[in-house]
């Protein structure tokens, strides 16, 4: 197993698992406990977030959106966003082209 697919702690409530990357394309698992917060950053990837569990609100240049189990969202590159668990949550986030500042954190 590569150092990427362990679990990661993002803070009190969020956790991360960066899977093995492609040439221009990666995925992220990310799990939320109830009232986890994805804090507001913006990058130049496009994002395409699916719900696999739970219940989420974004927060995306200013506009709340909410997705479900089974819903997906697309954030656009450059795009102020944030997250809020509503209840226990994952989420699989696609992004390209890589997220270097992900992928090289511990460089």
């Amino acid at each position: 197993m590569s150092e990427l697919d362990t679990w990661e702690q993002v803070n009190e409530k969020v956790m991360r698992k960066i899977h093995e990357p492609g040439e221009a394309l990666m995925a992220m698992e990310v799990r939320f406990a109830q009232g986890g917060v994805g804090a507001e950053h913006s990058h130049p990837h496009e994002q395409l977030t699916y719900c696999l569990e739970g219940k989420l609100e974004f927060t995306l240049n200013g506009e709340k959106r909410v997705i479900s189990a089974g819903e997906s969202l697309v954030i656009p590159g450059g795009t102020v966003h944030d997250a809020l668990a509503l209840e226990k949550s994952r989420l699989l986030d696609i992004f390209t082209p890589l997220r270097e500042d992900l992928l090289n954190k511990n460089d």
